[in-house]
């Protein structure tokens, strides 16, 4: 019986083989093969890195997403503070202008 190291050795050559005759590569010089080589390892090896990158953030916002729809909008501590905090500047803001409002039309009368 074979070891497992030969028999992944004897898939990968059998993998390669497939290659080659599909992409008609058997034919191509060594400098061909190289660049074919380097293309695909590249597009291999960048479609790895973002799947290991993004991943996990895209399954992450399609989960929200998915509770969001399921269980609607939650009123966690976060976004109830968020909601507090713009209404208290806007109120603070309005009566700000008010005042302002006021002391300049009190000023123009004066004038």
């Amino acid at each position: 019986m074979a070891s497992p190291l030969e028999s992944f050795s004897k898939w990968l050559q059998l993998k390669i083989y497939r290659l080659e005759v599909t992409l008609s590569v058997y034919m191509y010089t060594p400098v061909e093969k190289f660049i074919l080589d380097s293309v695909l390892f590249l597009l291999c090896s960048l479609t790895f890195i973002a799947s290991v990158l993004y991943l996990p953030e895209h399954v992450q916002f399609i989960i929200n997403r998915a509770w969001f729809y399921m269980h609607g909008d939650s009123c966690d501590s976060s976004s109830a503070a968020a909601e507090l905090v713009k209404d208290g500047v806007g109120q603070v803001l309005s009566s700000v202008a008010a005042t302002t409002a006021a002391a300049t039309a009190e000023a123009v009368k004066e004038l």
